[in-house]
């Protein structure tokens, strides 16, 4: 489940921590199709090899291998690849006013957070205020508060639904 938010960089370093199939050390589909994403053969060689530079992979032999350190990395970034399932159907009202202020060096975070919004059916007012069905799901808040996010977030429950209609 990768979020649209993940840089070529971060697509390429999950795929190769969680590879399903390999053919001549490339991952491949169930079919054989190659398995990358859709970038330019250039930007992939690119970052290659500006991993491998990093020292987050290995390439040998026309093989590719995730290093300590590139499965490290992603882990560090597991921020960004969970994700939970939305507990909400399409219909409810939205009676619930989400409010964040995630910091700059907290982009990653943010961008996850927006994402699940979305996810839960919740309509954009401006960028950092929202509005959907209540209440968060509990799980999804536990985890907001075990990354640190809590204290950027606000949420006021409306007396009367949201309408987006005029």
């Amino acid at each position: 489940m990768l979020s649209r938010n993940l840089s070529i960089e971060d697509k390429i370093l999950k795929f190769l921590l969680e590879p399903k199939y390999k053919y001549k050390g490339m991952p491949v589909s169930i079919f054989g199709l190659p398995a990358i994403f859709s970038y330019k053969k250039q930007s992939i060689n690119n970052t290659l090899c500006r991993l491998n530079k990093n020292g987050y992979i290995s390439k040998e032999n026309s093989c590719i291998f995730l290093l300590p350190s590139g499965r490290k990395y992603v882990e560090n970034k597991k921020v960004r690849f969970l994700t939970f399932d939305s507990p909400f159907k399409k219909d409810l009202p939205k009676n619930l006013i989400v409010m964040f202020d995630i910091p700059e060096v907290k982009k990653a975070e943010r961008e996850w957070f927006r994402f699940h919004l979305r996810k839960f059916s919740y309509d954009m007012i401006q960028k950092s205020v929202w509005v959907g069905p209540s209440p968060l799901p509990k799980d999804f808040l536990d985890y907001v508060k075990s990354i640190k996010l809590k204290n950027c977030i606000k949420t006021f429950k409306l007396a009367k639904s949201y309408s987006t209609q005029t």
